[in-house]
């Protein structure tokens, strides 16, 4: 009788309980982690490289913000410096008391000293504003005389003296006639007219000049920053590959230790399973045997049953005792894939099943088998002799199968294991199980080390189901 299993009916006289659901442990992606070699040199070298650039663009949009700023600052620095002079200088000596009053003759005065000294350089508009926000003189005549509501800075400034420079708002009626040239730097400061009276003193000048400014920063700035990022890359390059050569040197050594532990190991196990086979095993085997003829003898003559009995009973120990031994020694020595061959190897495994007691079944496509390379068939022989050591340990199971064949598509090879045992629960599938999850986990992490899909199907009193599938 089959195995009830996830994918079957059970064969039960009463209402069927639910096949257990397949739980996905592992997904396949026919990436063997098992031989994963050393990390290339020259592509740590470009990924160096891809992070300086990624580094060089992120200080380039950060170094353009700050270098704006700053060359805004000294642009506007520079404006109010030279505002400072003119007003000193050319402007305020210029000024005539009957300009509050919009005489003519005092604003075309002071328009020709404005259009020859002062408009010929880098300022585009000059404003002079009485307290109560006329325009007193303008280079545009259109806005002499007008008013307009002064700022709260602008009115400052009048009574408590300074220069103050900014980007000119030319949203602001005053401004209109400045609106089609652009963003503009506005100055003002106060002056003084020959009576004493303050008035404001405004210019405008281009705001090309922080660009300009902006433009000569960045390009010492950035010149600096990536010359330096490049030949920090070419001085580290050597240094880095230095280091990865040394550690594949030492990856290499610890690989070769490990294999000489490997083979040690494998040596060891192999003496003393020969050790046990041509020694213990042999003499055990000649122990059965003359136990077994003493007992047929005695038999035979009819002298004392209970003696008979005694000696058959001694004959079957040992034999036990013997197929124990022989169980034993295919756990510390297994078969060679490479000679006896992957069917082979299932079958001893299943063999030790049967010495203790439970019925097995080995049914392995050796095709299936030849289309594994050396690697996967051990994967296949480590993953079927854990989930069987599961099984004698956890499962108190009496019937196993083990199932190695092509999957539906042909392009993978599919190997289950089930059991009529105890079966699991659920929280031990995702490690919350005080039992078991161990082996679980053990299960799952080969699996991934190949590459490989592992899926399980189980349920408490339902037994066991572990499907593993592999790419080729």
């Amino acid at each position: 009788m089959s195995i009830p299993i996830a994918d079957d009916p059970a064969t039960s006289a009463t209402t069927p309980a639910p096949a257990p659901a397949w739980t996905t442990l592992a997904a396949a992606d026919g990436v063997s982690r098992a031989g994963a070699g050393p990390v290339s040199g020259r592509r740590v070298v470009l990924q160096m490289f891809a992070a300086a650039i990624a580094v060089m663009l992120v200080v380039s949009a950060l170094g353009i913000v700050v270098v704006r700023r700053i060359s805004e600052r000294e642009a506007m620095n520079d404006a109010s410096q030279l505002t400072d002079l003119l007003a000193r200088a050319v402007v305020e000596p210029a000024l005539e008391d009957t300009l509050l009053v919009g005489d003519p003759g005092a604003v075309r005065r002071l328009d020709q000293v404005v259009r020859s000294r002062v408009l010929s350089g880098m300022f585009v508009r000059v404003k002079v504003w009485s307290p109560e926000g006329v325009v007193l003189y303008a280079d545009t005549p259109e806005l002499i005389g007008e008013k307009y509501s002064l700022g709260a800075d602008q009115r400052a400034v009048l009574t408590e003296p300074a220069t103050v420079a900014e980007v000119s708002e030319l949203g602001r009626p005053e401004n209109r006639l400045e609106q089609g040239q652009g963003r503009l730097v506005e100055v003002y400061r106060p002056i003084w007219m020959p009576s004493g009276q303050p008035v404001l003193f405004e210019t405008y000048t281009d705001y090309d000049a922080v660009n300009a400014r902006t433009r000569d920063l960045w390009r010492g700035f950035g010149g600096i920053v990536v010359s330096s990022l490049l030949l920090f890359c070419v001085l580290l390059t050597p240094v880095l590959w230095t280091l990865l050569e040394r550690l594949r040197r030492a990856r290499e050594g610890r690989e070769e230790l490990l294999q000489h532990a490997i083979d040690a190991s494998h040596d060891e196990r192999r003496r003393i399973a020969a050790d046990l086979h041509d020694g213990v095993v042999q003499e055990l085997v000649a122990a059965s045997l003359l136990v077994s003829g003493a007992a047929e003898r005695t038999a035979a003559r009819g002298d004392d049953p209970e003696q008979v009995a005694h000696l058959r009973s001694a004959a079957t120990a040992v034999r036990s005792s013997v197929g124990a031994l022989r169980t034993l020694l295919v756990d510390i020595y297994p078969p060679n894939l490479a000679s006896a061959g992957l069917v082979v190897a299932l079958e001893d495994l299943g063999s030790g099943l049967r010495g203790r007691g439970m019925e097995v079944l080995v049914d392995a496509d050796p095709d299936a088998a030849a289309a594994l390379d050396e690697t996967r068939q051990r994967l296949v022989y480590r993953f079927t002799q854990e989930c069987l050591r599961n099984i004698v340990k956890h499962a108190g199971a009496d019937r196993v199968e083990v199932l190695l064949q092509r999957g539906a598509s042909g392009e993978s090879i599919l190997l289950e294991v089930a059991d009529d045992g105890a079966g699991m629960d659920p929280g031990v599938l995702r490690g919350a199980g005080p039992e078991g999850h161990f082996g679980v986990r053990l299960l799952a992490d080969l699996a991934r080390e190949h590459g490989a899909a592992l899926h399980v199907a189980t349920a408490v009193g339902q037994g066991t189901r572990w499907r593993l599938e592999i790419l080729p």
